[in-house]
């Protein structure tokens, strides 16, 4: 091969090399390939904060029948909509539900459940006052005073339960009754029985109530209701004993409405009240909001022994529907007032009674309206 062949094939391995290592360099340069779109695994999203349950705490009457059977049938309803462990805080004959229902605030409670009477749903409504936590209503006494008013259901324990959870917050106002002296010969069963009783009857004490505080007649005839009987036929044990009050005494009472005079006045019951509606359909107090800022008050009067009373009952009826009788010289009548105080004074002294609780004989006393104190737990309206 002569040296022009030679040099041919030496260039010719020259070219193929530089292409070969400019190949190489370009490659080297490209950015590596992504890799195929199916073997991409997408960023983890950064996981919501898991919403909190809201716990549950009931505060249970266990001396009302039925109360003790109910306690796995709550729990079951809780736990079958993923709520937390319910706490269970059972009152006591020296705690009705006031420390029960602040301990179950202190536990972190979003949610209080009076289940009892009118006397329990008082104790919690005391303890959650100014709190902002909701109080649900099961309601197993024989009045269930609250729960009437709130449209909340008396004979179905489950069914309140879920409207308790299910339901809306509604701010209510409550009272309170203010004993300035209690009358000195207290009857020594009522002073046994009252919780809320003090040792030294001078010492003034606020009593809570949701619906309607009363002197007189009304309070006699609860004093008087038989628990055996109360048992047995519920609320209409409280009119066989106020059967026994027909013909008692008139009380001779001075009221004083917020700023105004004080005057006199002769009655056979004075109520001070929240709301109106009791059992039976009677509405006592026609006017009555619960979210209204003011007390009503009824001075009721009667004379003409039965007659009186009867025809009194009939106007009771007749205003619970929207009806005001009118008729001239009547021996029984119901007069109407409202005040966010009110004072009075009762000679010799007479029974007095918050929400259907007795707390004793009282010559002197004065009741105020507190706006917008509690969040109740109702349903849509």
């Amino acid at each position: 091969m002569t040296w022009e062949g030679w040099l041919a094939v030496a260039a010719t391995i020259v070219a193929v090399a530089a292409l070969i290592l400019g190949l190489m360099n370009r490659r080297a340069a490209l950015p590596a390939r992504a890799p195929f779109r199916g073997t991409v695994q997408a960023p983890t999203p950064e996981a919501a904060p898991e919403q909190k349950r809201p716990l549950v705490a009931f505060v249970a009457n266990p001396s009302k029948t039925g109360v003790p059977d109910l306690r796995p049938q709550l729990r079951r309803m809780c736990a079958e909509q993923y709520l937390p462990e319910p706490l269970w805080l059972e009152t006591t004959p020296e705690d009705p539900g006031i420390g029960q229902a602040k301990q179950a605030i202190e536990q972190g409670a979003d949610l209080v459940v009076a289940l009892g009477g009118d006397g329990t749903v008082r104790a919690v409504a005391e303890a959650l006052a100014h709190t902002g936590v909701p109080m649900g209503l099961v309601p197993v006494g024989t009045g269930n005073l609250l729960a009437r008013n709130l449209d909340i259901p008396i004979s179905d324990p489950l069914a309140a339960f879920q409207l308790a959870l299910d339901g809306m917050d509604r701010t209510i106002d409550v009272g309170w009754l203010l004993v300035l002296k209690f009358e000195s010969n207290v009857d020594d069963d009522i002073a046994e029985a009252s919780d809320d009783l003090p040792d030294d009857t001078d010492i003034p004490r606020d009593h809570i109530f949701l619906v309607i505080a009363g002197v007189g007649f009304d309070a006699a005839m609860v004093a008087d209701a038989d628990d055996q009987l109360k048992a047995k036929v519920g609320w209409i044990a409280y009119f066989v004993a106020g059967i026994k009050h027909l013909h008692g005494s008139r009380l001779r009472t001075t009221v004083r409405l917020d700023d105004a005079d004080t005057e006199p006045t002769r009655v056979r019951s004075l109520l001070i009240g929240n709301c109106g509606r009791l059992p039976g359909g009677i509405t006592l107090l026609p006017d009555a909001e619960l979210d209204d800022g003011w007390l009503d008050i009824a001075a009721i009067d009667t004379r003409g022994g039965v007659a009186g009373w009867a025809q009194l009952f009939g106007e009771v009826v007749l205003q619970g529907v929207g009806v005001r009788p009118q008729l001239p010289a009547k021996i029984g009548r119901i007069d109407h007032a409202r005040a966010r105080e009110v004072h009075v004074s009762i000679a010799g002294g007479e029974h007095v009674q918050v929400d259907g609780d007795v707390i004793g004989e009282v010559t002197e006393l004065s009741a105020r309206v507190d706006p917008g104190a509690l969040v109740v737990r109702v349903g849509a309206r």
